[in-house]
């Protein structure tokens, strides 16, 4: 069965609404910092980047900073997010249209923990090289097009 695209949408129809993801790219020496899901509807026990959604009345920076304060901890200046990748998801679970946006903090204050045990397992440095086999696949697929120096991807789409 093929869901319906943009070209099957009634003339005069609302225009796409798309759900914006949030992602935190803490890299240091080669490796980047993932946290293993837990307790969650989506991606239980898989490694995933900080990251949440953005909350209405939330600018996208704001919605970052928020994010990594609520998961690891640590505050960041909304000056200092740097968008480093936007990828274009297509959902394959919910058939829901996701604009994932990736940003590196160019500096932050505090110490890495993980502040919220209840949903995250563990947090662990993986090598950029070696990621685990257990990680959200458009996770990795993004991380991939950053390592590549690539600012925009798009994944579950047919081809």
């Amino acid at each position: 069965m093929t869901r319906p695209g943009p070209a099957d949408r009634p003339a005069g129809a609302d225009p796409v609404t798309l759900v914006v993801g949030v992602h935190l790219v803490l890299a240091h020496d080669g490796a980047v910092l993932l946290g293993q899901r837990r307790n969650t509807s989506y991606a239980n026990g898989l490694w995933h980047l900080p990251a949440g959604h953005m909350e209405p009345g939330e600018t996208v920076t704001r919605s970052m900073a928020r994010e990594a304060a609520e998961e690891l901890g640590i505050s960041i200046a909304e000056d200092d997010l740097e968008l480093v990748h936007t990828l274009h998801h297509l959902d394959t679970d919910d058939g829901r249209s996701r604009l994932q946006l990736f940003f590196r903090p160019t500096r932050y204050d505090g110490r890495v923990r993980n502040a919220e045990p209840h949903k995250c397992a563990e947090l662990h440095w993986w090598p950029l090289d070696r990621l685990p086999a257990g990680i959200v696949p458009y996770t990795a697929h993004a991380l991939a097009e950053i390592t590549r120096g690539k600012a925009l991807s798009t994944d579950g789409w047919p081809t």
